[in-house]
């Protein structure tokens, strides 16, 4: 499985958001700069975070967007899945129930279903606060004297 650069500048542009929560709507453009990602791509993946009500939008002067909820209650998990459709490691998972007409005797199946559900736990462990959380504690503890 290889995470797009989809899935990536989504992360980045919804950890830029929680960064400034605090400081009401975000324009893009700003966003775009601070990530060194281009506003065209990041335009491009707006609406699949529309769609999901993850973000508030805000348009005229001083407009932009921001979190709908706290970053506590969004995981990379389900941000990833809303970008890349699927965190399966092999096509057959990808339906429940497995569609797939060997399944009842794939001997390798129970390998990728916990290799999916190692991801699974994994990805949705983990919180766009639980990240920032981290980067923070790691300039805490990164002084000179």
């Amino acid at each position: 499985m290889k995470i797009s650069t989809k899935g990536r500048y989504a992360l980045r542009m919804l950890l830029d958001l929680a960064e400034r929560q605090n400081e009401g709507y975000i324009a893009l453009k700003d966003i775009a700069a601070r990530q060194n990602i281009s506003k065209k791509y990041l335009e491009q993946i707006v609406p699949i975070l529309n769609k999901s009500d993850i973000l508030n939008t805000n348009r005229g002067y001083q407009g932009g967007y921001k979190l709908a909820k706290a970053p506590s209650k969004y995981t990379v998990g389900e941000i990833l899945r809303l970008t890349e459709g699927s965190l399966s490691p092999v096509s057959c998972l990808d339906h429940d129930p497995i569609e797939c007409e060997r399944s009842a005797d794939c001997i390798t199946l129970p390998i990728w279903q916990g290799l999916k559900k190692a991801i699974c736990d994994y990805l949705d462990g983990i919180t766009l606060q639980d990240i920032l959380d981290m980067q923070r504690e790691k300039y805490m503890n990164d002084y000179v004297i």
